[in-house]
């Protein structure tokens, strides 16, 4: 599954709407985007996952975040606010502004779209990701993530689950 797939099954083709149209683009080069954004959000996820505690982190944030609104409140993906939440988690997934213009930049280069409106839409995507993980049903990501006993999952778990949707 990949990450056009996911928004998909959890319903986020509102929101991504919003997005566009908060980038100034249309749902074509959204799609484009969000294809060309998702190996850098796995990586994120990905180098979070590996971080002491960062799983554990990752589990919470899923959790408690609230992130499923972006999907069932698509006009929020236009506010401030969730602009601000995006860049929260985007400094938790990439670690820097640096690379998330890099990012920005690279996406840029493969899809044509202008940099500036990637930079824009960039957070919203990343708070719409976290979002449809969220609602993954508690048999896929949500049980996952929601830790099996006190055991928890494994880094390889959840590398696995995010090279399935990324």
């Amino acid at each position: 599954m990949n990450l056009m797939d996911l928004l998909s099954s959890a319903g986020a083709s509102s929101s991504l709407g919003q997005i566009a149209g908060a980038a100034g683009i249309d749902g074509a080069q959204a799609e484009k985007l969000v294809g060309a954004l998702a190996p850098a959000l796995m990586r994120g996820l990905q180098k979070q996952a590996e971080s002491g505690g960062g799983l554990e982190t990752l589990q919470n944030a899923l959790a408690s975040g609230n992130h499923e609104r972006y999907i069932e409140q698509p006009d929020l993906m236009q506010s401030a606010a969730t602009r601000d939440d995006g860049n929260k988690i985007l400094g938790h997934l990439l670690g820097s502004k640096d690379v998330s213009r890099n990012i920005a930049a690279q996406a840029s280069e493969d899809t044509g779209i202008d940099a500036g409106l990637i930079r824009k839409a960039l957070p919203l995507v990343a708070g719409l990701t976290m979002g449809a993980l969220s609602k993954r049903p508690s048999t896929d990501v949500g049980g996952l993530l929601a830790a099996s006993g006190g055991d928890g999952i494994g880094v390889d778990d959840l590398l696995g689950l995010a090279k399935k949707l990324f």
